[in-house]
């Protein structure tokens, strides 16, 4: 099939590199010309396990193009894929500007029927705005063409992405057009290959599916947080908790690791869509609400034990004179993503209470330098930074961080003292080794670190 994706971010470049490898001929269109011109020579403006490779293999095989040319795509292409982005608004609402532009676009450019796809994540009823829009513009040029429009919104972990998409657990195909969903159906027909796990449906519902699996995931994550501070106050162990309740087949294990707070480009942003879809409505969402409220607390919690293990009595740079050495940056492992990273909430908290930050990342580093600048120091060896610093906290839980040289550690900190906000390590382990061990939420073993 003929596809255009508008949109060469992280949705974006990830559907069309797939779609190109499932044989399609797609066209990856981007007003950012620099972006354009980089992937057209191998420079890919995001880190994703396997991205690279998919890009380059299907450009080279000429399936895969990119261009800044949008009449040409729409010229081009029977499905037109938008995957812009849609960041969230000062009253947290979804900013559709981007999504609607392009349908402006496909409008003005269409000369026959076309399948406009919504696989942004838009909040309910974008489908009917991009619809109006289109029709807008073929008023305006005074002609009468058929179009459809879907919602096929994105299920991308990232990190896993190609992964996903490859071998999706589901597909939402959200139309009310019998013989659009039949084009859906085959495009998608060679990721169903093991499993057919293709869900047709109307449109608003495909919308709202994507936005109440990311609030009901982000609320397992606040609600595992929430109980891992009560394990602290009342001498419980998070970790056997997880295991008693994640072996009920009705729970499972999925997002119930406690943690510094969840963040990335997409629960954070679509909480709030859904918060702000509700009180469109006249309704008071208190669930996800006190979802929202718990996370940002949590994203206080490591730097507050910080603060209270080596902080002085001095109320306003408690810890000035003091070195914090931080492992990961990135909101997850296997991304370079920073976007709403609880990483950046535990260092300006460690900033504005005097301490020097030093940090490393395996793939942040980039990104990061665009948040903090020179105000905290970077380094590309995990244990350069470690050299008397008065701790080390670990905000991300990537694979290099997992079974560390704990000798090394020892001798490189200043006194060994290690708070992990991700609970890496048995504590038992680290009694052995010398450290002082600060994990979430394992106050049985030891640990009598109370949290806010």
């Amino acid at each position: 099939m003929k596809i255009s994706v508008f949109g060469a971010g992280y949705v974006g470049l990830v559907a069309a590199a797939c779609f190109a490898e499932s044989g399609n001929n797609v066209i990856s269109v981007d007003i950012d010309q620099t972006k354009i011109e980089g992937l057209r020579n191998g420079i890919i403006p995001i880190y994703e396990p396997g991205l690279k490779e998919l890009i380059l293999r299907n450009q080279a095989e000429g399936r895969l193009t990119f261009t800044t040319d949008m009449a040409e795509a729409v010229d081009k292409s029977l499905i037109l894929f938008i995957a812009v982005g849609t960041p969230p608004g000062e009253d947290g609402s979804a900013d559709l500007k981007y999504v609607l532009s392009v349908g402006s676009c496909i409008g003005s450019y269409m000369d026959s029927f076309k399948i406009i796809v919504d696989k942004s994540t838009v909040p309910v009823g974008t489908a009917d705005k991009v619809r109006s829009a289109v029709q807008y513009e073929l008023d305006r040029r005074g002609v009468r063409l058929e179009f459809d429009l879907v919602s096929n919104p994105e299920f991308l972990k990232e990190g896993a992405a190609i992964d996903d998409f490859m071998k999706p657990d589901r597909v939402v195909i959200g139309t009310d057009n019998v013989r659009t969903a039949e084009i859906m159906k085959e495009l998608y027909d060679p990721f169903m290959r093991k499993h057919n796990r293709m869900i047709v449906m109307d449109i608003h519902s495909a919308e709202m599916t994507k936005y109440a699996a990311n609030a009901m995931l982000a609320t397992r994550i606040s609600f595992m947080n929430q109980i891992a501070n009560l394990c602290e106050r009342i001498g419980a162990d998070v970790a056997a908790v997880r295991e008693g309740i994640g072996s009920d087949s009705r729970i499972g294990y999925d997002f119930l690791f406690p943690g510094p707070g969840y963040g990335g480009s997409c629960f954070p942003k679509d909480v709030k869509a859904l918060i702000h879809t509700a009180e469109e409505c006249d309704y008071d969402f208190l669930l996800l609400k006190a979802v929202e409220e718990v996370n940002e607390r949590q994203k206080e919690i490591l730097a507050e034990k910080i603060i209270r293990i080596l902080g002085s009595t001095e109320k306003e740079k408690p810890l000035a004179g003091k070195t914090v050495a931080c492992w990961g940056l990135s909101f997850k492992p296997r991304t370079d993503d920073m976007r709403e990273a609880p990483s950046i909430a535990i260092i300006e908290r460690l900033l504005a209470a005097g301490a020097v930050v030093l940090a490393h990342d395996p793939e942040a580093i980039k990104e990061a330098r665009k948040v903090f600048a020179d105000r905290i120091g970077y380094s590309n060896n995990q244990y350069e930074i470690l050299h008397n610093a008065d701790a080390l906290a670990i905000i991300t839980d990537w694979s290099e961080y997992r079974n560390p040289d704990f000798e090394k550690i020892k001798s490189l900190l200043k006194q060994p003292l290690i708070v992990d906000g991700r609970n890496l390590y048995r504590p038992n382990r680290m009694s052995e080794a010398g450290i002082r061990y600060i994990p979430l939420g394992r106050a049985g073993n030891g640990i009598q670190e109370v949290a806010n």
